[in-house]
């Protein structure tokens, strides 16, 4: 079973683990209820590590973030939806992918970025900058497939790759915000139920391609 999981440290590499146990804890309980104690006890490392590495408890969620983006990100580029040649159907592969992998405990499937953008946007910048650096850029990955599907298939006027990037974040994050609240799944796998239904509606690639086909 995949889920999203950062890949751990180097051994000995304090800073590493430092990382990986903030992006554990905070996707589990928030970022506010996270201690430098708990921070310190789950990495194995001492006070003075923490401090060597990073000047506060901001400090380290930034950074977090963006270790988050750097190890999360190549479970989606080792994962086997890249490898279809049209571009939708590697955005449905996506879709089917977040899925799949839409598993086990809350805290396993959900988005350390959005968990700490949602709960430290106004009470730190350096952490809401690179929170939103984080699923942006995830967005951007996902809109190169779109503007293929959008120059090969059409789409209304308006539409492009990066606003359907974004929405496909806005409906997953949100999901995730739900699953939290009734403590399962569910409300993620109907989120991506939900955008696939749109995408196929939005592209009617079907209907395209059966209007190009040459008479018989």
């Amino acid at each position: 079973m995949n889920t999203i999981r950062t890949l751990p440290g180097k051994a000995g590499d304090a800073r590493s683990k430092l990382l990986d146990a903030a992006v554990t804890l905070v996707r589990k309980q928030g970022f506010s209820a996270t201690s430098v104690d708990q921070l310190c006890t789950m990495a194995g490392v001492t006070k003075g590590a923490f401090f060597h590495h990073f000047t506060s408890k901001d400090a380290l969620g930034a950074a977090a973030a963006d270790h988050w983006t750097a190890t999360s990100s190549v479970l989606f580029m080792e994962a086997d939806y890249n490898r279809h040649e049209d571009p939708l159907d590697r955005y449905l592969g996506y879709l089917d992918f977040r899925e799949e992998i839409a598993t086990g405990e809350v805290a396993e499937f959900t988005c350390y970025a959005g968990t700490s953008l949602q709960e430290c946007y106004s009470s730190s910048d350096a952490i809401r900058d690179a929170a939103y650096r984080s699923i942006t850029g995830h967005s951007a990955r996902l809109a190169e497939d779109l503007d293929q599907a959008i120059a090969q298939y059409g789409a209304p006027q308006g539409v492009t790759g990066m606003s359907l990037g974004l929405y496909t974040q806005t409906a997953l994050q949100g999901a995730f915000i739900l699953a939290k609240g009734q403590g399962d799944a569910a409300p993620v796998h109907d989120a991506i139920a939900h955008l696939r239904r749109y995408i196929l509606l939005l592209f009617n690639r079907d209907e395209k391609l059966a209007k190009k086909e040459p008479d018989q």
